[in-house]
């Protein structure tokens, strides 16, 4: 299996507010990357001898059945909206127009083919080459290739992999060019801002490769249905993090999957709060040590070690401080604080610690209402580094030597108290 996204700035796959117990007896906080891994474990059965590719910041749980037998070369997982083809007014209704979308056709082969963000009309005329449309809905972007795929693809591409030269993703760059008609693909291309004569070539390459294949009894491409109603919990950008992260504090079903997931079953695990600590009803502390004179409500806490700790609506994973003040929509993440005032963190602020191998760190601070994509080559928040230089000082980091050297620290710190 293969994983996207890392943590990008440290080179850490991103911590979640919940602590696992490990095969030693300790606890350390569950990381996306593992959740997704637990998750996605379940196709494995059906898909012996190929290569599966999954967000490696997304956790969905289908409602489809998860054992089949693979029918195409590629298959592509999506949530089918059902079962029957969209009309123009639902394509809206249901916003098909701004996702990557899967449309499968009617016959018993089921093809399927992938366009994206486009109008009905658009895709209709696009996708004339299935025939008639079954069934569509949008893409979750993880897929699991034959080892032909592979094999096909390094060899074309061979030039490109040995000079580590060239990008090229998935969804445009392979799947729409081997089922699309090259006009189509074109057109969909010129949208994107790539030249005309660029994406004919690109076009041709591709059809070139597809017409080698010797597919046997597999098609070439289809959809892997998890289900309309699939859970779907996204990691991947900070205001997606911070959603679903407090989550866990909401007393919906979908809450109540998500805790079940996590195999949550006290909202207070492996803790110890002293006397004066006052957590309300909905709030979750993993793993934490809070001595006194504390108020949390509609947080979520893991691996905190403080005296007092003042949290609302916030999520503070890995820190120890003195003192912790964390105001609505704040994240917390990795903080190591020595100072009497501790750790103060206004509405929405975010701070997260980078440490190095020889134990210095330093503290990034963004905030809720920032995008980090946009924002990720400038300097924001009086900041040293921007996000991108922040993520290339780390690129070679060793993350296990660092992260033992910060519990080092962090230990140190907490027997000051």
């Amino acid at each position: 299996m293969i994983t996207k996204n890392p943590q990008r700035t440290s080179n850490e796959k991103k911590k979640l507010p919940y602590s696992q117990k490990l095969v030693d007896g300790t606890y350390e906080p569950l990381t996306v990357l593992e959740a997704v891994v637990k998750q996605t474990a379940v196709y494995a059965s059906s898909r012996k001898g190929r290569l599966s590719v999954y967000w490696g910041d997304q956790i969905f749980i289908p409602t489809k059945p998860f054992v089949y037998s693979p029918s195409h070369h590629i298959d592509i997982m999506c949530t089918l909206l059902g079962e029957t083809a969209p009309t123009a007014e639902e394509w809206v209704e249901q916003g098909l127009d701004k996702y990557g979308v899967i449309a499968v056709s009617k016959g018993a082969s089921k093809d399927a083919a992938q366009v994206e963000k486009v109008d009905h009309a658009t895709a209709v005329r696009m996708l004339k080459s299935l025939g008639d449309i079954g069934q569509v809905g949008p893409s979750l972007g993880s897929f699991s290739v034959s080892s032909l795929i592979l094999t096909s693809l390094c060899a074309e591409y061979r030039a490109e992999l040995d000079k580590k030269e060239g990008k090229f993703d998935t969804d445009p760059h392979f799947w729409m060019p081997l089922t699309l008609p090259s006009d189509e693909y074109t057109a969909l291309m010129k949208q994107k801002g790539i030249e005309e004569s660029v994406s004919v070539a690109h076009h041709v390459r591709m059809s070139a490769m597809k017409s080698k294949l010797q597919l046997g009894n597999l098609g070439l491409f289809g959809a892997v249905d998890v289900g309309k109603d699939a859970c779907w919990w996204d990691y991947g950008l900070l205001k997606l993090y911070s959603t679903n992260n407090i989550k866990l504090t909401e007393q919906d079903e979908n809450a109540e999957l998500l805790r079940t997931y996590f195999g949550i079953t006290s909202l207070q695990e492996n803790s110890t709060l002293g006397e004066g600590v006052k957590v309300d009803d909905v709030s979750t502390v993993f793993s934490s040590e809070i001595r006194s004179s504390s108020n949390i409500a509609q947080s979520a806490l893991c691996n905190v070690n403080a005296i007092s700790v003042e949290a609302e609506g916030a999520i503070i994973v890995n820190c120890t401080a003195r003192k912790i003040v964390a105001k609505k929509g704040a994240i917390l993440y990795n903080l190591i604080d020595d100072t009497p005032e501790g750790i103060i963190a206004e509405e929405g602020d975010v701070m997260v610690s980078v440490t190095q191998e020889d134990g210095t760190s330093m503290t990034v601070k963004s905030h809720i209402d920032i995008c980090g994509g946009k924002k990720w080559k400038e300097i924001v928040k009086d900041n040293s580094l921007s996000f991108e230089d922040v993520m290339k000082k780390n690129a070679n980091s060793n993350i296990g030597k660092i992260e033992n050297v910060r519990k080092v620290k962090a230990q140190k710190v907490a027997d000051s108290f």
